[in-house]
């Protein structure tokens, strides 16, 4: 376990050494998925009203297994609302973030030798949250003119042994938003391969960026589409809480298995030592689940650095959302690429840990003035090779 430790961590590690060395100011590091912006002032005042105001025993006790009641209902209440659904209480659990959200999802529909798909580029840590279960994990080739679906590579590999798909929209590291019309084409095909098989196959949607989309982009709301879907949730980055850990999972409610998985999920915790996250998070994000921070610097970022790669040269599928974006590497071998980059304190993540050759991921939520000096030290690691 200790030979595999991730990737982007070790990087961020390494960043954080050298700015103690060089200076902050002189380290571009664009290594690991912090939010760069501040919660809303919302969420602070709630929790400063919660610390104020509320019975200290009461406040500080164990939430009930699958949430707080009054949480729960807020989030099936926001979804309903802004997405057309009809959810209720009785398909939210409460969970310690998105990782946690997936770590009981997949436990829930999977048992030991199952298989769950994924598309590559793929979140690297989707590998150990799966493995840990006993599932198997299988991972689509990317279609790197688009990084959309590969549907030919993915209906090859669906057999009666897939329980579920892993679908990860906006995409962590490819910035790319699935479209109306993959994700309508993804939901017709598991439904034909539910009805040859005799199975349900879930897909398990993983949605921490949902609110981090960019103007003009088609972003369909996955469980909308598709019954069998189990919504993975953070408030990590839409209100900019990483280290609150605090999210949901929504089962949709035309799930047949809806109510009962729920119920698996608060016994699936007793297994894997979750036991619910903090009550008085749990009570903030619930007043707080129509708004979000001010992310519009994300689409900043986003456009000037586009704008200056593809100047450079670089060949870059423009992101429709995340404060992530994923260029071709000026050589095929990522990690060599990468290793020159932070020759010039400039950190970036190669492609190989997220099932891709050839290219690299640039996590752009740093402040806009370090992103516009950045521009310099890419153009002397363009100056290299081209």
């Amino acid at each position: 376990m200790c030979g595999q430790k991730s990737v982007i961590r070790e990087l961020f590690m390494y960043g954080r050494e050298r700015a103690a060395e060089i200076g902050y100011d002189n380290v571009f590091d664009y290594s690991l998925g912090n939010p760069s912006v501040a919660p809303p002032q919302s969420f602070t005042d709630e929790m400063i009203r919660l610390l104020k105001e509320s019975e200290p025993v009461s406040l500080h006790g164990y939430s009930p297994t699958l949430g707080i009641d009054s949480a729960r209902e807020a989030v099936a209440e926001s979804l309903n609302d802004r997405f057309d659904m009809q959810y209720e209480k009785k398909d939210i659990f409460m969970v310690s973030g998105a990782a946690g959200a997936i770590a009981h999802a997949v436990r829930a529909v999977t048992v030991a030798g199952d298989e769950v798909i994924t598309f590559a580029p793929f979140f690297p840590e989707y590998r150990p949250y799966i493995e840990a279960t006993g599932a198997v994990l299988k991972v689509v080739p990317a279609d790197i003119s688009t990084f959309q679906i590969n549907f030919d590579a993915f209906v090859d590999m669906l057999n009666d042994k897939v329980m579920a798909v892993l679908i990860n929209t906006p995409n962590n590291p490819s910035g790319i938003v699935y479209s109306t019309e993959t994700i309508k084409k993804l939901a017709m095909i598991l439904s034909e391969k539910e009805e040859e098989f005799g199975h349900p196959i879930y897909i398990i949607s993983d949605e921490p960026y949902r609110e981090i989309v960019f103007e003009g982009v088609d972003a369909p709301f996955i469980a909308s589409h598709y019954n069998n879907t189990l919504t993975c949730y953070s408030f990590s980055k839409s209100l900019s809480l990483p280290g609150e850990r605090i999210g949901y999972i929504a089962v949709n409610p035309a799930c047949g298995d809806s109510e009962l998985l729920v119920e698996m999920f608060g016994q699936i915790s007793r297994g894997i030592g979750h036991n619910c996250p903090p009550s008085i998070i749990q009570l903030a994000v619930s007043k707080c689940l129509y708004e979000t921070s001010d992310l519009s610097v994300y689409e900043t970022n986003k456009n000037i650095l586009y704008t200056e790669l593809t100047k450079i040269g670089f060949d870059i599928v423009e992101p429709g959302g995340t404060f992530y974006m994923f260029p071709k590497s000026l050589e095929e071998d990522a990690v060599a690429f990468c290793n020159k980059a932070k020759e010039l304190d400039l950190i970036i993540v190669p492609s190989n840990t997220f099932g891709v050759n050839g290219h690299f991921r640039i996590s752009y939520c740093i402040p806009t003035e370090k992103v516009e000096r950045s521009i310099a030290a890419f153009q002397k690691l363009a100056d290299m090779y081209l």
